[in-house]
Formats: C-alpha cells, sequence, structure tokens
C-alpha cells in the first residue's frame, strides 16, 4: 500500500516521535481496518492518490486524517517559508490553503503576506468530527476559528462514537435521582465521607500519606470549590495557595516553576527511570496562560470536557514542585462545581475510581508523556537535574494535545462513580441505620457503643468473634446471637456486601 496524508509527510520529512490516531494509504479498495494500538488504517481507493508534493498530501490530511496540531507545526517548520508562502499566495482563496494558511501562523506564529477576496467563511473545524469552541471571525483568512484554545493552548478531542455515546448520559439529572431516591439525611452523611474519601484516595494516588491538618485542608478546599470564577480560580495566585495548602511548608511555592523538573522514579541501582518530561520552565507561563483562557474559547462546550482540558492540561505542565497531582484531580471538581453539574458543596470522589483503575489512568497519561519522552533529547546529571537539549522541538506536544481518551476515561470514571459508587455508600448507610432500629429492639444501648457493634459485625461478616464479646459483658449470648441474625437479614450475605 502506498502511503498517502501524514504517514507520507512523516517519512518524507523524516519525522518520528508522533502517535497517528489515523493513518492514510491508497489501496485497490476502500476498507477501514482498527490496528493493535488502536489506530485508525484507512485505505483509499486509487483515485485519491495525489502526486508526490507535499502540499497536496497537506490538503489530503487535513481533508481525511485527524488533526494534529503539534505534528502540522513540525511539517510547516519543515518546509522552506518562502516556498510555503508561495503556495498560500497562489490560490489564496481555496478552502484548504486557507486553513493551511491560518493553521500556519496559529502554530508557529510566523506571518504570511496574503490578500484573500472571497467573501465567505468557512468553518476551521468539522463539528461533525471534533468537538468545537466559541467561533472567532478571523478577516484575514475568512475564517471561523472554532478550536477549543488559543495558540498557547489547544487541546483537540475529536468526536469518536464511544465519545458521543458517554456524552449522551445526563451528570446532572443522576445527581438528582439519587438526592430524590435517598433521604438527605442520609445523603448528609454520605457526602462527608465521599469528602473524606476524596481527600484520602488523592494522597493514595501519589503514594503519600500527608498528616491530618494537610487532608484537612484538602477536604476544606474540595467543599468550597467553584466560589471562584474560572480566571480566578486559574490564576496563579489562586494555584499557589492551594498548593500551598496541600504540601509540606518547606515544598511551598510562591510561584510558577522557573527551572525544568520531571516525573521518575528510582530503581535498583539508584538510576532514574524517567516517567514523564515536564515542559521546560520558558514555556510553563505561556502555557497555563493557554489554560486560563480556555473559558473564553469552550464556555458552550459539556463540563466534563472542560475539566478534562483544565485538569490534565495543568498536571502536563506540572507547575509546581510538589503537589500537581492533587491540584489536577481539585481541578475536575471545581469546573463541575462551577458549571452546577456537581451541587454546591456535593463531591463526586473521582480519585477513588481513578486508584481503582490505576493502569488505564497511567496509560492515558502516556498518550501524551511517551510522545515528548521520544522527542526529547535530555541530559540527566548526577545531582538529579535534567537539561532538554532540544525545547523547540517538544513545544507543541504540550501546547496541542489530543484529549479524546483523555475525555473518554473521565467520564467513564465519574459515571462509574455516580452510578456505582455512591449508590454502594447510600446503600449501606440506610442499611446501617435499619440495623441499628434492629439492634436497638434487642437491646437499648447506647449510641455508640450501638455504632461500634455494627463496625465490629461489619468487619467480621456479621459475627462478633469470642475475643471481641468480652468488649460487651453485659450482653448475653442470646442477645448477640439475635444481633448477628439482624446483620445478616439486613445485609444479606448472598449481595454485594458494602
Amino acid at each position: 500500500m502506498k502511503k498517502i496524508g501524514f504517514t507520507w509527510l512523516l517519512e518524507k520529512f523524516s519525522i518520528s516521535g508522533y502517535l497517528l490516531t489515523h493513518e492514510s494509504y491508497i489501496g485497490t479498495v476502500d476498507k477501514i481496518e482498527v490496528s493493535s494500538k488502536n489506530t485508525i488504517i484507512q485505505t483509499f481507493k486509487p483515485k485519491y492518490d495525489v502526486s508526490d508534493d507535499p502540499f497536496a498530501h497537506l490538503e489530503f490530511a487535513i481533508k481525511y486524517d485527524d488533526l494534529n496540531l503539534a505534528l502540522l507545526k513540525e511539517i510547516f517548520l519543515s518546509i522552506d517559508f518562502n516556498i510555503l508562502e508561495k503556495y498560500i499566495q497562489q490560490k489564496p482563496n481555496l478552502k484548504y490553503t486557507r486553513i493551511i494558511g491560518y493553521l500556519v501562523e496559529f502554530t508557529t506564529n510566523k506571518k504570511i503576506q496574503v490578500t484573500i477576496s472571497s467573501t465567505n467563511y468557512i468553518d476551521l473545524l468539522d463539528e461533525n468530527c471534533y468537538l468545537t469552541g466559541t467561533s472567532v471571525k478571523i478577516q484575514k483568512w475568512k475564517i471561523n476559528d472554532n478550536l477549543l484554545g488559543t495558540s498557547n493552548f489547544c487541546p483537540i478531542i475529536r468526536k469518536t462514537t464511544e465519545l458521543s455515546e458517554l456524552l449522551t448520559w445526563d451528570l446532572k439529572n443522576a445527581l438528582v435521582h439519587l438526592k430524590q431516591t435517598y433521604n438527605s439525611e442520609v445523603f448528609k452523611r454520605a457526602s462527608y465521607y465521599l469528602f473524606k474519601k476524596e481527600s484520602k484516595s488523592s494522597s493514595e494516588i501519589e503514594q503519600e500519606d500527608p498528616p491530618r491538618d494537610r487532608m484537612d485542608k484538602f477536604i476544606y478546599l474540595l467543599e468550597n470549590a467553584g466560589e471562584k470564577t474560572f480566571e480566578e480560580s486559574l490564576s496563579e495566585e489562586s494555584l499557589v495557595y492551594i498548593q500551598n495548602q496541600l504540601v509540606d511548608p518547606r515544598y511551598a511555592n510562591t510561584q510558577y516553576r522557573d527551572y525544568q523538573n520531571y516525573v521518575g522514579q528510582t530503581m535498583r541501582d539508584f538510576s532514574q527511570k524517567i516517567h514523564y518530561i515536564c515542559p521546560p520552565p520558558e514555556f510553563v507561563k505561556s502555557l497555563m496562560t493557554g489554560i486560563a483562557a480556555l473559558n473564553g474559547k469552550s464556555n458552550t462546550i459539556h463540563p466534563i470536557l472542560k475539566a478534562t482540558m483544565v485538569s490534565f492540561g495543568f498536571v502536563y505542565v506540572h507547575p509546581f514542585e510538589d503537589g500537581n497531582g492533587r491540584i489536577h484531580r481539585y481541578l475536575i471538581h471545581d469546573i463541575l462545581v462551577r458549571n452546577n453539574v456537581f451541587p454546591y458543596k456535593t463531591i463526586v470522589p473521582v480519585s477513588a475510581n481513578i486508584l481503582a483503575n490505576m493502569h488505564e489512568y497511567d496509560t492515558t497519561l502516556e498518550l501524551v508523556s511517551k510522545q515528548i519522552e521520544q522527542k526529547s533529547i535530555y541530559e540527566l546529571n548526577s545531582n538529579g537535574k535534567l537539561i532538554v537539549n532540544n525545547p523547540t522541538e517538544t513545544e507543541a506536544l504540550y501546547r496541542y494535545p489530543d484529549f479524546t481518551k483523555h475525555a473518554i476515561f473521565l467520564i467513564r470514571a465519574i459515571k462509574s462513580t455516580v452510578t456505582e459508587e455512591i449508590p454502594e455508600e447510600l446503600v449501606f448507610l440506610q442499611r446501617f441505620d435499619e440495623l441499628k432500629k434492629d439492634i436497638q429492639h434487642i437491646v437499648d444501648m447506647p449510641n455508640k457503643k450501638l455504632d461500634f457493634i455494627i463496625v465490629l459485625l461489619h468487619q467480621n461478616n456479621g459475627r462478633i468473634s469470642a475475643k471481641k464479646r468480652k468488649l460487651f459483658p453485659e450482653l448475653t449470648k442470646d442477645e448477640i446471637s439475635k444481633m448477628e441474625i439482624a446483620y445478616l437479614e439486613v445485609f444479606d450475605s448472598n449481595q454485594k456486601k458494602y
């Protein structure tokens, strides 16, 4: 089969390190397959073939392949700018020429001298294929820029079948249904537990065990999320404050980092295994500016998609020495509360679901981090200092990530939490209250002792061990047996244990 579009351009300019989500080839029949890496392999009939000219393949790629802004930037920089400008000037009014010209300026910040005489505006992204942002008319190119972000930071989210199906789920209605199904007191008690669960799980993801006061500070932050505007919440001042609440005071930052950092792991021989190379310090402020600007371009998209772009964008920028992961997960909650998806003072403990699906979470993060690692040329000295020698070659990967899989992961995590984990907690509390009443009918005992005996029953599958029975000398053997029977009737041993 003959390569065409991005596959041809990668070979033509000897470009490597990019993950193509769609590869195109010319064959004898039209055919679409999915590779073992989940890449769409599409074969076109010979009538789609083009000449061995970079611009013909560029037009084909933009028309048929998945948009990859980072790759486009490298292709543009691989072509002599004078030749690129001349190509635009020769047929300035054609649709794909205008799109290419605008994307040259968008990704490289180089200006093309051209005059467009066409009066019709064209959409940059096809809304049938991509999630689109607020449309901005670009008069020079007669283009409606409906990208999700700005040139500082602009994720791409493709409308795959899986994502489109997940987006039909009504999260807000699902939470309303939960509140209508369970009484307010049970829901209030569950919320308190879920806030603690989120704080604990978020720390466990980082393999940390912070002291109680910092756990409480995180809970306080979560309880008051969504109070500030989007722009205030994403300001450097606000994020520095949050970071200071979450880390040991010795590692509290006063601003975004101005040094190179990385995420690594010490191996048996004391060498470092690099998991992620963070953006060089000269890109940090503009990247964070780009994330803060997302609201202006994507204020009409689904809140979970906005939460995806902001939270994953933040964790890839890694603007602080410590606390980045917990802030990343805090931002998910902050955005969904502000957009009235999560009711104020209510939490959906996404971190617990992430913790239970760490392999999938890590695999999702690696969709971007692996490409950056492959393209980075770096040195790590004996003091653990990392130096990136080719920062300009990796810059676009930080600025223009594909967050399709990230969005799918986050929606799944939230859906699982709302439809499974939160109901489990609510059902448990209902059963706890029911059992409490039943035991009180057996023995009218003090509330603290009553709660304690239920905890012991729950921890030992409905039985009180001989050792634990000694804690209740005032209870007869018959009374304890009745309590055990009551537990089994309420918490049916054949049902899922909550």
